[in-house]
């Protein structure tokens, strides 16, 4: 059993409604307001990123209808959706199965367990630890938590750039790093059409903006200093919809242009955040997508990475 669905699209009341679920288990992070640039600190969030506020809610409303089954709550991931699922289950006094590859990092995977998840390491890549998720629900009755394909894990992640206009005011522009959508298509099932929204990935993984390029969702190779994060090799469909609808703009930059705008970031205000994060900070920088006369914000969406 899943929240898995290609077609339902998340509506700002939706969003609202998730709020008030989430809010009080979920951190309201700050808002930096830096010569008229709004940063949303998202990198302060439970778990690390802002994937802790779709699981959150992906999970209270499956507890609530009675959808956990003796499987417990179930994801496929060894980064920073498979924190999240682990810590809002923790939180919700649930069982947590996570499944990833057996060359996870070991700090990963002890990570998991601080967490009271058992960590099932399956398989060379990601594709096989899903597929060994998915049968352990067909098998064990689990609730399973996607990424970004779950309607309730769009609207939560969606809360993020809510909390953002309430307490940083009206924006023209907003700048949000993309990998597999479920941020930029919460974020533009808020913004609901009203603001311009740029979709930022890097060179090397650009699903989004090759499908832009295509017409249509296709896959891409991925690789490079953001993969860890932003490493989907198409954009969900979910995502995908969603955003083909939105007013949106894709922006591609380089590794070393992440990489700098990381180290811009932690230089301006020694804030240390991961460098799918920094690539939103990059595309802005970059000037390929012209601000001038506008109020822009920028979701700094997590900071799960070693100095």
């Amino acid at each position: 059993m899943s929240d898995r669905t290609e077609t339902s699209h998340p509506i700002p009341s939706d969003i609202g409604a998730a709020a008030g679920l989430i809010q009080p288990r979920v951190r309201r992070t700050p808002v930096l307001d830096d010569d008229g640039i709004v940063y949303k600190l998202e990198l302060l969030q439970h778990s690390g990123t802002f994937k802790a506020r779709g699981a959150t809610h992906a999970l209270v409303r499956a507890q609530a209808d009675g959808r956990i089954g003796p499987g417990g709550v179930v994801a496929a991931s060894g980064g920073n959706h498979g924190a999240a699922v682990a810590w809002a289950a923790r939180e919700l006094g649930l069982p947590a199965n996570i499944f990833v590859p057996t060359i996870s990092a070991p700090t990963k995977v002890e990570r998991l367990r601080s967490y009271g998840a058992t960590v099932h390491q399956v398989g060379e890549v990601y594709a096989e630890s899903l597929g060994a998720s998915e049968t352990f629900i067909d098998e064990q009755g689990g609730f399973g938590v996607h990424a970004y394909e779950a309607p309730h894990v769009v609207m939560g992640a969606g809360t993020c750039m809510m909390e953002m206009e309430e307490d940083g005011g009206p924006l023209d522009v907003v700048f949000v790093s993309c990998g597999g959508g479920g941020l930029a298509a919460g974020t533009a099932s808020w913004l609901d059409g009203r603001t311009e929204l740029v979709i930022c990935e890097t060179e090397t993984t650009n699903a989004f903006a090759a499908s832009v390029a295509a017409g249509e969702r296709v896959e891409v190779e991925v690789s490079g200093i953001a993969a860890d994060a932003l490493g989907a090799t198409s954009i969900g469909a979910l995502a995908w919809s969603i955003l083909s609808q939105a007013r949106t703009t894709s922006v591609t930059v380089s590794d070393d242009e992440a990489i700098a705008a990381r180290e811009w970031v932690w230089d301006r205000f020694r804030l240390l955040i991961e460098h799918s994060a920094a690539v939103a900070v990059a595309a802005h920088r970059s000037g390929r997508f012209d601000t001038s006369g506008k109020r822009v914000g920028i979701i700094v969406c997590g900071a799960n990475t070693a100095r």
